[in-house]
């Protein structure tokens, strides 16, 4: 797909700053700083690979103007001591160099200050907060909760700040902004958003004060002001200075309002900001708000609030949230906001802006919106992306030419064996896939029917392939004399997961599926071979049946397979990790009743944490069961008992039972291989289930370590 997006490639001004495009790497928490504080060599490539890419400004995440005090991850940015100035100074060298602008985000965490917590200090807040007691620790597994709230974590400690404190901390951003400047980054965002402790100062809920900084609007706002004010002071009125702002919290009746932010805009425009990032916050008590508001899964979710602010300030206006590049152009040229943010997006392709200005859009490597890269903040773990396996690993797992080309055969066409010989074709070595069905994707079209953005990928990685020098022979089985045949140096097996049902009594009845011959259904690949287990259900399997004679389209099957499943009303579902829960919400959608029962004591093992929050948001809106901590599983004549974690034994009526566990790694094809002295990797499920991020990790992790 190609399109002129002239607008967003426009260049455009910040203050006194010029910026080539109007494509902006919105601040992210990456916890990759060293343990000083300081920007070491991981961070610094990080960004520079952002820059390389073509975004026109790049926004440093979360830089603790109080550090440590004050941050909300371990490995932090720091930018609150001069002996911090000389990393920044050799960043802002390298983003320099692709002709990028860098920012700095000036950041306290206040209330959100997980490392204060961990590390025993004091949580300074405007106020003792509202206590809202929300579901966000059920969408937590055990484990998690375990390494973030463990039995030896310190009870969290509160501090109101005084009015000595405030003083301190304006302080603190004043001189932070000072040494951005001498640094050579090219101006700073006062973070006054998402539950930090300006935020907390400017929402009606979170700051109760009755002082000269609380209770109204002008007074919540005073303390962002004097912040602006004495930054003003420290660099001058010619060093570019912004400030994110929260247009709304979403879900909060009493949090602030479109209205406040209105108003506070017009402040700070008055006060001398040059622009503003409009984004917003939520309920922090709720689960599914988690992806409501600043990292949000409606697309455009901010993008009236942002007009709504565009129409009361004569600066520019930067926005983020899901906003597709077309979309933003249009958006631009219309008037509604002047630059675009994007996190995500950058994270899954830092080359999306040269891919824009090129007219590439086929050729971005799309986000499925799985929430990887925002969940490690949950658990405290440094960024990463689940489709983009270089992210946060620029060093270690770019694309380099190889020091000898070889010749390799990938066996398997899913997303792991995709990604594995698009990557050592590019690396410059002669490589054939060998895929033993008509067509690649392996279980990947299959998750892509359950959950449509990784659809964009299967097609991604079909397109790369496509261009790329790899030779693809499908309906192909790799066997040893066909091998030797192709005289390869090396073999990558990437066969997948083994999928044997689980030794559980009643599950060789007729009436229930395995999550193979699921996706057999749902794709259409296996209507004849299923037929005796569904032949009773309705009349119209009559003319399904029909379908599928000799010379019957396999398109056609896999259409009708879509929108119509020869499945029962009421359905059991077994196994409550990702392909069990993303499989239910897809029957669910379908109008049936479901029931998914597991032994854990928690749903929801292989969905990222944000994502889960919102799939168990979604599952109980549709009224779908979830049944924990059941043993003693058992299937009977359409019924499904267990005993609860009561000791009661319990029945479902079940019309269909689906099996969504079971699957193991399978490594029998490499073993096989390699008792025959072939030279054999293996990637992907085959080593075990590890689902989209493990595929493409794996693939890039052996392809990097090759020479």
């Amino acid at each position: 797909m190609r399109g002129d997006l002239s607008t967003l490639c426009s260049p455009c001004t910040i203050g006194r700053m010029v910026i080539k495009n109007r494509m902006v790497v919105s601040a992210m928490g990456t916890n990759l700083a060293e343990e000083d504080g300081t920007c070491g060599e991981r961070l610094r490539a990080f960004h520079e690979r952002q820059a390389r890419g073509g975004a026109g400004l790049v926004v440093l995440g979360t830089a603790g103007v109080s550090w440590p005090a004050g941050t909300s991850q371990p490995r932090q940015l720091g930018i609150s001591a001069d002996y911090m100035i000389p990393s920044l100074q050799q960043l802002a060298e390298a983003v320099h160099a692709h002709g990028a602008k860098l920012a700095a985000q000036l950041h306290h965490a206040g209330l959100m200050a997980a490392a204060d917590r961990d590390q025993g200090r004091e949580m300074w807040v405007p106020s003792y907060p509202v206590v809202k007691q929300g579901d966000l620790q059920d969408g937590f597994l055990e484990s998690e909760i375990n390494n973030r709230f463990g039995k030896d974590s310190p009870a969290p400690q509160l501090h109101v700040m005084t009015t000595e404190d405030i003083q301190q901390l304006i302080e603190s951003y004043a001189a932070g902004a000072v040494r951005a400047r001498d640094a050579g980054l090219d101006g700073v965002e006062i973070h006054a958003g998402h539950g930090y402790i300006l935020s907390g100062f400017l929402s009606p809920l979170m700051n109760q004060r009755d002082d000269q900084y609380g209770g109204s609007l002008e007074n919540r706002a005073r303390f962002l002001l004097e912040i602006v004010a004495a930054v003003r002071r420290a660099v001058g009125t010619e060093y570019p200075v912004w400030c994110k702002l929260d247009s709304a919290e979403f879900g909060q009746a009493e949090g602030i309002s479109l209205a406040d932010a209105k108003r506070t805009a017009r402040m700070l425009e008055q006060a001398g900001v040059d622009a503003l990032t409009v984004s917003a916050y939520h309920d922090g008590s709720m689960g599914i708000m988690q992806s409501e508001s600043n990292i949000p899964h409606v697309p455009e979710r901010m993008v009236g609030n942002a007009i709504a602010i565009k129409q009361c300030v004569s600066i520019p206006i930067i926005t983020a949230g899901r906003i597709e590049p077309r979309s933003a152009d249009k958006h631009i040229a219309s008037g509604h906001f002047d630059l675009l943010g994007m996190g995500r997006k950058i994270l899954a392709d830092p080359d999306l802006p040269n891919k824009v200005a090129a007219g590439n859009l086929h050729d971005i490597r799309p986000c499925v919106y799985c929430y990887c890269c925002v969940s490690q903040i949950y658990v405290q773990k440094p960024i990463k992306c689940a489709v983009n396996a270089e992210t946060a690993f620029e060093n270690s797992r770019s694309l380099i030419a190889a020091t000898r080309a070889r010749s390799f055969a990938v066996v398997g066409g899913g997303p792991a064996g995709m990604e594995a010989a698009r990557r050592l074709a590019g690396r410059g070595h002669k490589v054939v896939l060998l895929e033993v069905s008509d067509r690649l994707g392996g279980t990947l079209p299959f998750a892509s029917i359950a959950y449509e953005p990784n659809t964009r990928l299967l097609r991604w990685l079909r397109r790369e392939l496509a261009k790329s020098a790899v030779e693809v022979r499908l309906n192909t089985r790799a066997t040893p004399a066909l091998l030797r045949q192709l005289e390869v140096d090396e073999i990558v097996v990437a066969t997948g997961a083994k999928r044997d049902l689980p030794d559980l009594p009643g599950v060789d009845q007729d009436f229930v599926f395995s999550g193979d011959e699921m996706r057999g259904m749902v794709l259409g690949d296996q209507w004849p071979s299923l037929r005796r287990k569904i032949s009773g259900l309705t009349r119209g399997l009559t003319n399904m049946g029909a379908l599928t004679g000799a010379n019957k389209s396999p398109w056609l099957l896999r259409q009708v397979s879509r929108i119509w499943l020869p499945l029962g009303r009421r359905i059991v579902v077994i196994g409550a990790e990702l392909v069990g829960l993303e499989l239910a919400e897809f029957l669910a959608h379908r109008g049936r009743e479901i029931t998914v029962i597991d032994t854990a004591s928690r749903p929801g093992a292989g969905l990222y944490v944000v994502r889960r929050m919102r799939v168990l948001h979604e599952l109980r809106e549709l009224g779908v069961a979830l049944i924990n901590l059941a043993s003693e599983i058992s299937i009977a004549d359409h019924e499904v008992h267990y005993r609860n974690y009561r000791g009661q034994v319990r029945a479902v009526e079940a019309e269909h039972v689906i099996i969504a566990q079971g699957a193991t790694g399978d490594t029998s094809l490499a073993d096989e291989l390699r008792a025959q002295n072939f030279v054999t990797h293996t990637i992907g499920d085959c080593n075990g289930v590890s689902y989209i991020e493990g595929a493409m990790e794996s693939a890039a992790e052996l392809v990097a370590a090759l020479d």
